[in-house]
């Protein structure tokens, strides 16, 4: 993450930067191998096609590589998808025991009827493509209103920035009920507390469930189209400022049509009333 840092910058300090960026300042100042261009290449190629299905694997993947020129096997193939933390979606037998201190909960939206503010929470992870390097986004969104209460940006999969995201949610309010995937992020302790000592209730997607977290994967493929894949950021300044702006226009500008073309402040302030998706099976 080295080359994300900008020393030019007027804004940022190199101190500052590294914090963002989760990099020690004196890794800065030596020699690091950063990945390829090739890889990095084909780790934005993967983020598009996983988009667009979420259900191919590491088999299908290389295949689509393949036929669009790129020589590149299956191993390769299975090493970035972990480095983007990508899993083909489907169900799967469960063949190992969790770690004991990562607690698990049932998924508590199936045939529940969202139809308020702060009734339910989501959150998620994602891969952001940089021209040269990734980060990753955890972003808190009101599943009713699909406002984004906090958002975060980080160059390893750590606990730390998701804590960071949920503890500046929760100064804005209180969910009834929070819902993510069984990530480690969000099965740890330290993500859970903050949870529990304000009496939230969590609930998590079941293995291999593509849609019960659907509303924060939209707003992935939201951020994405609209705005990351338009805009060949190479430094952590400038997208921590793109997507600020990006962010504060999806939230109090960006009509969403299935909310009846309301924005999703003027949904979660109360300004706008709109009818609640339908109960999840």
């Amino acid at each position: 993450m080295r080359c994300l840092v900008d020393p030019d910058s007027s804004e940022l300090s190199i101190q500052r930067q590294c914090e963002l960026l989760g990099l020690p300042r004196s890794s800065y100042y030596h020699d690091q191998v950063p990945e390829t261009a090739l890889n990095l290449s084909l780790m934005a190629l993967i983020d598009r096609q996983y988009m667009e299905t979420p259900f191919y694997g590491s088999r299908r993947m290389t295949w689509v590589l393949n036929r669009e020129g790129h020589a590149v096997n299956r191993k390769r193939v299975s090493r970035l998808m972990r480095m983007l933390d990508l899993e083909a979606i489907y169900p799967k037998p469960n063949l190992s025991r969790g770690d004991a201190e990562h607690r698990k909960y049932p998924y508590l939206l199936r045939g529940l009827q969202v139809d308020r503010p702060n009734q339910v929470w989501a959150s998620d992870i994602t891969y952001v493509p940089l021209a040269r390097g990734y980060l990753y986004l955890v972003a808190i969104i009101d599943w009713h209103s699909r406002y984004v209460m906090s958002w975060r940006l980080s160059n390893s999969l750590e606990t730390s920035f998701c804590v960071e995201a949920l503890e500046e949610a929760l100064s804005r309010g209180r969910p009834e009920i929070f819902n993510t995937d069984q990530g480690v992020q969000f099965t740890s302790r330290r993500f859970q507390a903050p949870l529990q000592q304000h009496s939230v209730r969590i609930s998590m997607d079941g293995k291999g469930r593509a849609l019960d977290n659907v509303f924060i994967e939209r707003l992935w493929r939201t951020v994405k189209y609209e705005h990351l894949y338009l805009h060949g950021y190479d430094n952590v300044q400038a997208l921590q400022v793109g997507l600020r702006k990006y962010l504060k226009f999806y939230n109090m500008e960006r009509p969403h049509q299935g909310m009846e073309y309301c924005t999703p402040e003027s949904v979660y302030s109360g300004e706008e009333t709109v009818a609640g998706p339908a109960p999840r099976e």
